[in-house]
């Protein structure tokens, strides 16, 4: 495990072929039919959400960090600036994104100095566009985030943008981040909640539901209802209360919950003992 950075992450996962660059990533075969109406009423019930997840995310891969800016106005950069400063990153520590997606927050990491950053997803397209930019301390590899492909105690930060509430079991997903970090390590979640604020709110609820939804499947071209799945996906996850104590359920200590721009993003913050 002393070797160099590339060649220990591969020593961890011996039998695994689908490791870095998007040249050599092997697609994952993933046909779910789109989001219906019917399905959005619970999306978080559906039991076969995860292949759903999938096709919507390779659907969507193009244009995702287009839509996210635009939608944001911008200011999904800032979240993830924030998340990673939380996350009191040095020069010695070796992260594992999880749902990377394209990559953002992984390169993030990367620039705030992490001596080694592993970004992964289960979804190829999305994971085929990240390794466009990146430095000889990023790398990629294609994974669910519920059976992570390697050892225990391997990382000391786990992070996850705007992910975990697209886990098929949010409850495994969290233990296997608190598996892989070390004691001591640091788990940085970033997600979508909804605003404490009635007024607040309302106003990012009516953005949410009618606006966002029909401008967002315009520009990125979207036919599996992946736009119309996101604002229901909010509002029937979990709220912070509850993910903190969802995260200490899975073994982490003092989890705490820091709220940006109104409430409409929060970043959690914990430690494994």
């Amino acid at each position: 495990y002393l070797a160099a950075p590339r060649q220990r992450i591969a020593t961890t996962v011996p039998c695994w072929s689908w490791f870095i660059g998007a040249s050599t990533i092997r697609r994952m075969p993933s046909t779910p039919p789109p989001w219906t109406p019917d399905l959005l009423e619970s999306p978080h019930d559906a039991p076969d959400k995860a292949g759903r997840v999938r096709g919507m995310f390779n659907e969507i891969a193009p244009r995702y960090e287009l839509v996210n800016a635009l939608f944001s106005a911008g200011r999904d950069r800032a979240w993830r600036k924030k998340a990673v400063a939380l996350a009191r990153v040095r020069a010695d520590d070796e992260v594992l994104d999880i749902a990377c997606g394209t990559g953002d927050f992984a390169r993030a990491f990367s620039r705030a100095g992490a001596r080694l950053v592993v970004g992964s997803d289960f979804a190829h397209e999305m994971l085929a566009l990240a390794p466009r930019e990146g430095s000889d301390q990023t790398v990629w590899c294609e994974a669910d985030a519920l059976d992570l492909p390697f050892q225990g105690e391997s990382f000391s930060i786990a992070s996850c943008a705007f992910g975990v509430r697209n886990f098929q079991d949010l409850d495994q997903g969290l233990r296997e981040m608190c598996r892989v970090l070390r004691p001591g390590g640091r788990v940085v979640i970033l997600e979508f909640t909804r605003p404490g604020n009635r007024a607040a709110r309302a106003v990012y609820e009516l953005y949410a539901n009618r606006f966002m939804p029909r401008a967002a499947a315009w520009v990125s071209g979207d036919r599996c209802g992946a736009y119309r799945y996101l604002p229901r996906s909010v509002v029937s996850f979990p709220d912070a209360k509850e993910l903190c104590a969802r995260l200490a359920e899975a073994g982490f200590s003092e989890p705490r919950a820091v709220p940006l721009t109104f409430g409409v993003v929060t970043v959690y913050v914990a430690r494994r003992d």
